[in-house]
């Protein structure tokens, strides 16, 4: 079963619910079976977004001292990397007042400084926390108990589940974060994607990183690490499609260098200042790269056509290296730099590295705007 969504048009992607929703909600399942003895298989709350959301639950288990509930979260149309994940609370009394809570199998520690939650503890992010924390006072209140209680917040697939996230970069071990400010999930949303970002450069931030490097993905953060040994795990960061996202927040939290490695495709787009470069939002320009061609010195019409008339950026770039125009790469770079310049409105130093899809090194150049 998943949690309940309001009927929608068919043609309108469906919502979902987060894993600190999710949590919160069998936190009260739980707690409510504890008190009265009785299973409870549904559970109502009060999301941020302002709205209340039901979730059925999988399982409801009452013990001696304690009292289990389960429910599976439904990430709606979002390509989550959590959605399907079980999510589970075990809430028992406790000999100290007050509310504690925790995180069992699947949940993260933090170990590493950067991240609103200290170190040492389960990544359970403030708002989820507060949404806990808070349910469970009501819950409480509402039936005059003044014991205090645990509370366990477990993932079981939670650890497998974070191998496709960037926990593990950022500090976060052992399984998956508890997160959310909504409560809801928005298809297809950037939103969790530009927080782990937030998050990727604050950790570095906190780890000592005046420099950084950027990619749009794991292979060229490969190659990246290969360029930089020198820098530490910290400073690499992923930024995807978010490239200018990405920039203003290296320089809003204070890096002095930001050094983008990335390949042709997305990086064509960036030298002509499009910031976000998805596939989809913003096609190659081949009349830009054949000026590039030409500024770079081909004079081949043959050859200036070819570049016109290619399917790929990749393709581009072989052309020019097959046929020795490396000034092509490092006109591109000084373009990527300016263009990044102008969307943080200068202050830092900003350089670009070009790799080929086989990890040749094509060009670089670099741009410093630091008073």
């Amino acid at each position: 079963m998943e949690a309940k969504v309001k009927k929608k048009d068919k043609k309108e992607m469906r919502s979902g619910y987060t894993t600190g929703a999710c949590a919160t909600a069998t936190t009260k399942a739980a707690l409510v079976a504890l008190i009265t003895r009785e299973e409870q298989l549904e559970s109502t709350i009060y999301l941020p977004v302002g709205k209340f959301a039901t979730f059925e639950m999988e399982k409801c288990y009452i013990g001696s001292d304690f009292a289990e509930a389960e429910t599976i979260k439904d990430a709606g149309d979002d390509p989550d990397a959590t959605h399907g994940a079980l999510i589970q609370a075990k809430v028992c009394w406790s000999l100290k007042p007050g509310i504690h809570l925790d995180g069992g199998v699947g949940v993260g520690r933090v170990t590493k400084e950067g991240l609103p939650v200290p170190v040492g503890e389960a990544a359970i992010n403030p708002v989820p926390r507060k949404m806990i924390c808070e349910t469970a006072e009501e819950i409480l209140q509402l039936y005059g108990i003044k014991k205090g209680i645990t509370i366990i917040i477990s993932v079981p697939a939670g650890e497998k589940m974070a191998e496709k996230t960037l926990n593990k970069r950022l500090g976060i071990i052992g399984g998956i974060s508890i997160l959310g400010t909504r409560g809801t999930v928005i298809p297809f949303s950037s939103s969790a994607y530009m927080a782990s970002i937030v998050q990727a450069v604050s950790v570095a931030r906190a780890s000592g990183c005046e420099h950084v490097v950027i990619s749009t993905g794991g292979r060229s953060e490969k190659y990246g690490i290969q360029q930089y040994p020198e820098l530490p795990e910290e400073a690499f960061i992923e930024m995807g499609d978010f490239v200018g996202f990405t920039l203003k927040q290296c320089k809003k939290q204070g890096v002095k260098k930001v050094s983008l490695v990335g390949m042709m495709g997305k990086f064509s787009k960036v030298a002509q200042g499009v910031m976000m470069v998805h596939s989809k939002s913003a096609p190659v320009d081949f009349n830009f790269l054949t000026s590039v061609a030409c500024e770079a010195g081909v004079t081949d019409q043959s050859l200036i056509e070819e570049v016109r008339g290619a399917n790929t950026a990749s393709q581009v770039g072989d052309l020019m290296l097959t046929n020795g125009y490396d000034d092509f790469f490092t006109i591109l770079c000084n373009y990527c730099c300016t263009a990044g310049l102008k969307e943080v409105r200068g202050g830092i130093l900003i350089e670009t590295s070009l790799y080929s899809m086989k990890g040749t090194f094509l060009g670089r150049a670099g741009k410093d705007d630091r008073a």
